[in-house]
């Protein structure tokens, strides 16, 4: 059996993971993740009873009981490179054993669903609307670095997208991860659109905006607002901007669910958004 060297798998001394400082005891099967540290103590404000409080830079943890489900909320901060570190180390504390350093006898499956914010792309995602992310096209390269890559993505997708786009190699393979089907059922029901999510390596340039700096494709929103993808379900477009989605669903089967707070069609923003996503957040503690 594949023991995991300490350059490979670091554990903290008081037995928690490196960078979340999470013990494996302290971590539920339920998992809310949510970008800003600041939201986990919103999310938890539901809770019934708290077990515990965890901070290390970004990563901010309270674990507590919601209707008698035990639910752990987690914050990453922003982009792809953070989800990389928490999905790993979530994975290794439900599935490692860090006495023996060997992975534990049963596998434990985690449920996971992110609750964020994002920039609309279509007319009928105004501002405040829920998208539930059933494919996240990633910009980011994330999942390239990782073997088995092919299988857990849409390449038939992937071909389609690239050729819409006259993608530029340069800026690296882009990917489509599908979100676990189930989860979208579960959780998104009638109150969420349905479609397609673009995870961004960054907020500015890869998302199209144009400050000081001028972009490579100019066109390329409107290149994404147009692409369309059929599938045994129905047709599918690009419903929004985001950070993360992309990595979240190729390195696990999990749901992205992101509230509209910038509409990129109408080019409108909104910054008073805190009641529409308390109201995602009470949605997403009950279907999860």
């Amino acid at each position: 059996m594949k023991r995991y060297e300490p350059s490979e798998l670091i554990i903290n001394e008081d037995n928690s993971i490196f960078h979340l400082h999470i013990k494996p005891e302290q971590l539920a099967d339920r998992i809310i993740l949510v970008g800003d540290p600041g939201r986990v103590d919103t999310v938890a404000s539901h809770f019934d009873s708290q077990e515990c409080s965890i901070s290390n830079r970004e990563f901010h943890t309270i674990t507590g009981l919601y209707k008698g489900k035990r639910i752990t909320v987690l914050s990453t901060g922003i982009g792809c490179d953070n989800i990389d570190i928490t999905m790993n180390e979530l994975d290794a504390l439900a599935n490692i054993d860090f006495k023996e350093r060997q992975d534990k006898p049963e596998h434990r499956t985690l449920t996971i669903v992110r609750i964020g914010t994002c920039g609309g792309l279509q007319p009928d995602a105004p501002l405040g609307t829920f998208i539930a992310s059933v494919k996240s096209i990633g910009f980011d390269g994330l999942l390239n670095y990782y073997a088995g890559r092919n299988e857990v993505c849409d390449l038939d997708m992937e071909k389609a997208f690239v050729s819409h786009m006259n993608w530029c190699p340069q800026k690296g393979a882009p990917y489509v991860a599908t979100a676990d089907p189930s989860l979208i059922e579960q959780v998104a029901g009638k109150e969420m659109l349905r479609g397609i999510t673009i995870a961004c390596g960054g907020f500015y340039g890869p998302q199209g905006r144009q400050v000081r700096l001028g972009i490579q494709d100019p066109d390329q929103n409107e290149k994404v607002e147009s692409f369309r993808y059929q599938t045994s379900e129905g047709e599918l477009k690009i419903c929004n901007f985001e950070m993360e989605s992309s990595a979240l669903a190729g390195l696990a089967a999990l749901l992205t669910c992101c509230m509209v707070i910038a509409n990129r069609y109408a080019k409108e923003m909104n910054t008073n958004y805190k009641g529409s996503i308390d109201n995602l957040i009470k949605l997403v503690l009950d279907r999860i």
